[in-house]
């Protein structure tokens, strides 16, 4: 069987330990069956990805929106890594996964607004909606109709990019789930996190400007408590698809 290639884009090593342990725990992976490359330090080496049964590109702390001086110059290039690749996916249809940072990679590549001008979500479980679209699709089909995921993020597409398929839709985002093509896939909120993964993720952040930080602490109780089971189907049902 062929492996997955997982692109991570967190500098901070517990984060991003912890979201890669969260890709193989909720997508029934082994670790053998993966190439893990930060590309926050290694540099993206010459890939065929048909060589592998899917891309799965996780979250980080850089916008695709900022304006290249405000960019750290490790989040420039693993952005400009992970852009790199998507003509070879958009253009052979390649099973591909963008979970939260993805979104915007893969809607900036296809030539959407991708910014903070609106759909901005605070951290929370926001409640998503499948779209008469989403019905008909694989990775959602057993899925209910309304589930709550857990999101955070400053920007967002603003439009559909075009030639793009809208699965699943929010009140605060509309646009939380996107395919392009049959098997290019994109998520605003994070398929990946349970309660405890997002409670990490606000401690390492809070200093990000993703909340005041003297919430972090009510923050933290509320992602504990939250009913959040569904979104990793998504996850599994990717793998499951494309890993056989």
């Amino acid at each position: 069987m062929k492996p997955f290639l997982i692109l991570q884009l967190r500098p901070e090593d517990e984060a991003s330990d912890d979201e890669y342990a969260a890709f193989l725990r909720f997508g029934g992976l082994e670790a053998s069956r993966t190439l893990r490359i930060r590309l926050d330090r290694d540099p993206l080496p010459e890939l065929r990805l048909s060589d592998f049964a899917g891309t799965i590109v996780g979250g980080g702390p850089g916008c695709v929106s900022d304006a290249p001086a405000d960019k750290t110059a490790t989040d420039a290039r693993a952005e400009a890594a992970c852009l790199s690749l998507m003509p070879q996916i958009t253009e052979g249809d390649l099973p591909f996964l963008g979970c939260c940072y993805g979104i915007g990679i893969l809607g900036h590549h296809l030539g959407a607004e991708v910014s903070k001008a609106r759909f901005g979500e605070p951290v929370s479980a926001a409640r998503c909606t499948v779209t008469d679209a989403g019905r008909a699709d694989p990775l959602l089909a057993d899925l209910p109709p309304a589930f709550d995921a857990f999101v955070g993020h400053k920007e967002a597409l603003q439009n559909l990019p075009r030639g793009a398929t809208h699965l699943l839709a929010g009140e605060a985002c509309p646009f939380q789930m996107i395919r392009y093509g049959a098997n290019v896939y994109a998520t605003q909120f994070h398929p990946e996190a349970d309660g405890d993964g997002f409670a990490t993720r606000i401690r390492i952040y809070r200093n990000k400007g993703y909340f005041p930080p003297d919430d972090a602490a009510a923050l933290t109780e509320m992602v504990r408590a939250a009913d959040v089971t569904t979104p990793p189907q998504i996850l599994r049902n990717f793998v499951a698809r494309y890993g056989t």
